[in-house]
C-alpha cells in the first residue's frame, strides 16, 4: 500500500519530478526566513524586499488556484508569503511612523 501511495505521488502531474513541485518548497525557505527576521529589529526591515515578498504571496496565491492542476502547496505557500510580508511591513511602519508620536506624548508628559 505504501508503495503505490508513493508511485502515485511519483508519477503525479505536481510531483517531485516537476518544477510544480519545487517552486513551493523554495518558496517556504523564502517564508520561513522571512519568519525568522522577525527577530530583527524593524529598523534593519527592508520596504522593498517585504514589498516584493508581499505582491509576490498575494498574486501568485490568486493564481495558483488557476493553473491545472491545482497545487494546494503553492497557495499554502502564498498565503504564508503575504501574511508574512504584510507582518514585516506593518512592524516596520509601526516603528517608523507611530513611534515618534508616542514619544512625542511620551516627551510632554
Amino acid at each position: 500500500m505504501a508503495t503505490s501511495k508513493l508511485q502515485a505521488l511519483w508519477n503525479h502531474p505536481a510531483g517531485p519530478k516537476t518544477i510544480h513541485f519545487w517552486a513551493p518548497t523554495f518558496k517556504w525557505g523564502i517564508s520561513i526566513a522571512n519568519l525568522a527576521d522577525s527577530l530583527k529589529p524593524p529598523e534593519k526591515v527592508s520596504y522593498p524586499q517585504q514589498i516584493a515578498v508581499t505582491a509576490t504571496g498575494v498574486i501568485w496565491s490568486r493564481y495558483s488556484t488557476v493553473i491545472t492542476p491545482k497545487n494546494w502547496n503553492l497557495f499554502s505557500v502564498n498565503i504564508v508569503m503575504a501574511g508574512t510580508g504584510i507582518y514585516q511591513l506593518s512592524r516596520k511602519i509601526r516603528h517608523d511612523y507611530f513611534n515618534e508620536e508616542e514619544k512625542a506624548v511620551v516627551a510632554k508628559e
